[in-house]
């Protein structure tokens, strides 16, 4: 298939780069993906990697356009830095976007609109080579709109979220004890991130949130490997439902759209078991938990949400463990989802 074409240019490229910027590598990839919130569609990519320093990884400058089945458009640019054996590390992203999805509403599923221009920056400084800390600063503009005419108007509390600006500073956390971070076997990932939004304008007023994903992997078989996953999730009251917890959203959650569960506050637990067949051929079975509710205490009042499901791995790349992934996942409300993208889960 055509992804596996490129990626072996990109094998070549990889064995071919040494280290400096004028030593680096292009690449150029399309991607397929499919989820239940935006639908299918294709993301087309192209970069140019290369590596500081033998022991740092490699940094990269890309854009990337992306369309779907809905409708929803985006396209955007990002230049990541790692030097310094990785204690050094700098994330930039920009993008705009035009995004479609159900806002799920006391009043029913309605279709709607979302603008946005996104800008992020992230600095982190690895305080060992397992622990790292940083910070981060988002910038967000964004209007939400009704997909359609003749539809009702967007209900509370929605409707105060409508036209904002917020600008998001936040501290990123990590403890990092994988065997490798593309196909981890061994080991454990902590991951935290605690923000604060100051709204620019908008009606409602700054918010807080913050979320905490633990990843844990075993290798019980010579090809097999058991990953399981614990986050929780906090928000503000003030918070605008694009940015509060859901299932899907901070924990990768499979089974539900991101929008179908948003609460002040998220509980889940994952765990999945990944099958390597052949060099080529895997497969995955998965299921999970989870609970959203307006406090950890209250999780319980809106039903336990859960999800199982099967999928197929092909090892698009000779050599890197790179999987195009299929997953299908089912909810316990008899609703079947499809998911298509490049690597794993968690």
């Amino acid at each position: 298939m055509t992804v596996e074409t490129n990626v072996d240019g990109f094998d070549q490229a990889q064995s071919e780069a040494s280290i400096g910027f004028r030593n680096g590598s292009f690449i150029a990839v399309p991607i397929p993906f499919s989820n239940p919130t935006i639908g299918s569609g294709l993301t087309l990519g192209a970069g140019y990697l290369y590596q500081m320093d033998e022991e740092s990884k490699p940094s990269l400058f890309g854009i990337a356009v992306l369309g779907s089945s809905n409708g929803t458009r985006a396209y955007g640019g990002a230049a990541n830095f790692a030097f310094d054996s990785n204690r050094w590390q700098i994330e930039t992203l920009y993008a705009k976007a035009t995004i479609n999805y159900d806002l799920f509403t006391t009043t029913g599923q309605l279709p709607v609109t979302q603008d946005g221009d996104l800008a992020r920056i992230e600095f982190s400084y690895g305080i060992t080579p397992e622990i790292s800390a940083g910070l981060s600063v988002r910038y967000l503009d964004t209007s939400v709109s009704l997909d359609g005419l003749g539809l009702p108007p967007i209900p509370p509390p929605f409707d105060q979220f409508l036209n904002m600006r917020i600008i998001t500073p936040a501290l990123v956390a990590a403890w990092d004890r994988r065997d490798d971070t593309i196909y981890p076997t061994r080991g454990s990932n902590l991951q935290a991130e605690i923000s604060h939004s100051y709204t620019l304008k908008g009606v409602t007023g700054d918010y807080s949130k913050a979320f905490v994903n633990y990843t844990h992997y075993l290798n019980p078989t010579a090809k097999g490997v058991i990953a399981a996953r614990a986050s929780i999730c906090g928000a503000s009251q003030d918070t605008p439902f694009f940015d509060q917890c859901s299932l899907g959203g901070t924990d990768a959650f499979r089974g539900f759209p991101v929008t179908q569960f948003l609460d002040f506050r998220s509980a889940s637990l994952q765990i999945e078991y990944r099958h390597q067949f052949t060099k080529r051929i895997g497969a995955v079975a998965f299921g999970g938990v989870g609970q959203t509710g307006d406090s950890f205490s209250d999780l319980s009042d809106g039903g336990t949400h859960s999800a199982v499901g099967l999928g197929a791995r092909y090892r698009v790349s000779k050599k890197f463990p790179v999987d195009f992934s299929v997953d299908w996942a089912r909810n316990d409300l008899d609703e079947d989802q499809l998911y298509i993208y490049v690597g794993q889960r968690f």
